[in-house]
């Protein structure tokens, strides 16, 4: 190769090189990006604790949802009565543990003026801090599932005999006492029977019906109960307000009923929920919603209404939708479950005994009204199968749905005595249309009309089962004065003194009565009414109770006649009366009218004379 040949390699393109294999040709490599530095964090930054942790009662007032146990122990701490073993009992959650702490740090209060046990914790003790922090070499906190076996108990009891080191008696807290074996739970009889004096032993556990017996009459039982959500709701509320979040009020309430009654859960779902959305900025219902996996509790009443009203293309339909959202069939068949309760319970207490939004309430407490015990008992079992159907189901959503549909068609079948009291007596068992229809039966026709109408199943007695007696001539009711005098037609008088003086009409519509129970008014006055015009007119009432309603018929009378006394004693003659006899008051007044004086015909005879 000569040096002209060199000097031809010198005019070709340059060769592309992949930047990664630069150093083969010796060249430098390409530089590599460096990495995102990371966020700084301050030196001295505490790692983020959780808000069950964060919040964890310090003082016996803090516990909420359980006076009658701090009542009980403040009682007996004051009268000296202090037993030597305590059994903590209740569902996940709701301050076991920490009631066994706080026990702890009553029995070993110290400080320099109280030398002697006390619940009063709102200043810390000079143990209190080491208990707390789970050091103090006198109170010894022991998970029962790491401690099962009976060498392990007899080696934890070895050390009871030997007296506390620095504060006044030697505390055993053990949790889930009840995952001790049998033989570990036979070891600790003896001791728990007779304790020496400086021993105390604290039990928490959430399935008391594991414990022995012999184990349970050792001991002063104490049973946590569960949170209610109104009692929840304002601890969550309170959190909130000092972490500086915003969370709707109705979000929070869905919080505190997701939590079950534990207040760990609901602090623990709180935390979840700060975090949907940037500081500062509010959480709104429908996130939280979305973020607890539940189903608008409007839209699975207005499934429950259509399911108890028939309608099976409506309610088939709302299924589909709340699936589409995204809602899982077991919880929908859940909140159908709890709507039934919760007609059944505002049937019987009223709708403000739901805990509910008054809107809400009220449309429960309306289907209740229109349904009788035995139907929302029947309602009730059925959808209990229809859960474990839907849980076992390899498609869930089928089965929710072929549920609601045997819902539809069953719900308001009669039960079994009905049924064979009402073909023994030749009636038909066809039951009433569903609210604001026509009594005719639908063309698809319903479980109960089908039972009435169909099949050869009770012999002989066919023509006359098949005869579904209807009603009596067909009332048409198309206001509410055709209501009150059909009441008055039937002399039902308790019924009509009632409606007169507590029902503040809202609006009227055929098979629909919206209004205002008046204070006072009978909590089964809504049934009652319900009752009567389903007995009377052939088809079915919902009566739905609302506020804002007018006067009823007995306040409008007393209005007029008010308005008549005003007038006629403001009459002069009437006030000068009163004035001339003192002490003088009208107790009563009836207007008469006045018929003018006629004069008499002229006697024809008498002209004839």
């Amino acid at each position: 190769m000569t040096d002209a040949d060199l000097d031809l390699d010198t005019d070709l393109d340059p060769i592309e090189r992949d930047p990664d294999t630069s150093d083969m040709f010796g060249g430098a490599p390409a530089p590599v990006p460096a990495p995102p530095a990371p966020v700084a964090m301050p030196a001295n930054s505490p790692a983020y604790q959780v808000l069950a942790r964060k919040y964890r009662p310090r003082r016996f007032e803090d516990l909420i949802g359980q006076e009658a146990m701090v009542r009980t122990l403040g009682n007996a701490f004051t009268s000296g009565r202090i037993a030597h073993a305590y059994m903590l009992t209740g569902v996940r959650g709701v301050g076991k543990t920490t009631t066994a702490r706080l026990l702890a740090r009553a029995l070993n209060y110290e400080s320099e003026t109280i030398h002697q046990p006390t619940i009063d914790l709102s200043v810390d003790g000079v143990h209190c801090r080491a208990i707390i922090e789970g050091r103090h070499m006198d109170v010894l906190e022991l998970d029962a599932a790491s401690r099962t076996k009976v060498d392990e108990m007899r080696e934890l009891l070895d050390g009871v005999r030997y007296a506390p080191v620095e504060a006044r008696y030697k505390v055993y807290v053990i949790d889930e006492v009840h995952m001790l074996s049998t033989a570990a739970f036979n070891a600790l009889l003896k001791t728990l029977e007779e304790p020496p004096p400086h021993a105390k032993f604290i039990f928490a556990t959430t399935e008391i019906r594991k414990v022995p017996v012999t184990i349970l009459s050792r001991c002063q039982r104490f049973d946590l109960r569960r949170v209610e959500p109104d009692v929840l709701g304002p601890n969550l509320a309170r959190i909130c307000e000092i972490e500086g979040a915003r969370i709707e009020p109705e979000a929070l309430a869905l919080i505190a009923r997701a939590a079950e009654g534990s207040v760990r859960d609901g602090q623990s779902l709180l935390d979840q929920a700060m975090v949907q959305a940037e500081r500062g900025e509010l959480v709104t219902t429908a996130v939280v919603r979305d973020m607890l996996g539940l189903a608008d509790r409007g839209q699975t009443i207005a499934l429950f209404e259509a399911a108890m009203h028939g309608k099976a293309a409506d309610a088939l339909q709302g299924f589909r939708t709340l699936y589409g959202f995204g809602a899982d069939p077991a919880q929908v068949m859940l909140d159908l479950l709890e709507h039934a309760h919760g007609s059944a319970v505002a049937r019987t207490l009223g709708p403000d005994a739901l805990g509910l939004p008054s809107e809400q309430a009220a449309r429960l407490a309306a289907v209740g009204a229109q349904m009788s015990a035995g139907a929302l008992s029947r309602v009730w079992q059925m959808l209990l199968k229809a859960h474990e159907e839907v849980r076992r189901a390899p498609q869930p959503a089928a089965a929710a749905e072929m549920a609601l549909i045997r819902l539809c068609y069953a719900a308001d079948l009669p039960g079994p005595e009905e049924a064979l009291k009402a073909i023994q007596r030749g009636e038909g068992i066809g039951g009433g249309a569903p609210v604001g229809g026509s009594s005719s039966p639908a063309p698809s026709g319903g479980g109960l009309r089908a039972v009435a109408g169909g099949g050869g199943q009770y012999g002989g007695a066919q023509p006359s089962v098949r005869a579904v007696t209807q009603p009596e001539a067909a009332v048409m009711l198309q206001t509410f004065e055709d209501v009150v005098k059909l009441i008055d037609a039937r002399r039902d008088v308790t019924l009509m003194m009632d409606v007169q003086r507590y029902v503040r009409l809202v609006d009227f519509k055929p098979g629909v009565i919206s209004f205002e129970p008046a204070p006072g008014a009978p909590a089964n006055l809504s049934q009652r009414l319900s009752a009567k015009l389903r007995e009377w007119t052939g088809q079915r009432w919902m009566m739905d109770l609302q506020v804002g309603g007018g006067e009823t018929a007995y306040e409008k009378e007393r209005r007029a006649q008010d308005a008549a006394r005003a007038k006629v004693t403001a009459d002069p003659f009437v006030v000068a009366m009163l004035d001339a006899f003192p002490g003088v008051e009208i107790v009563n007044m009836t207007f008469k009218p006045i018929v003018e004086a006629v004069e008499p015909a002229p006697d024809e005879d008498a002209q004839d004379d």
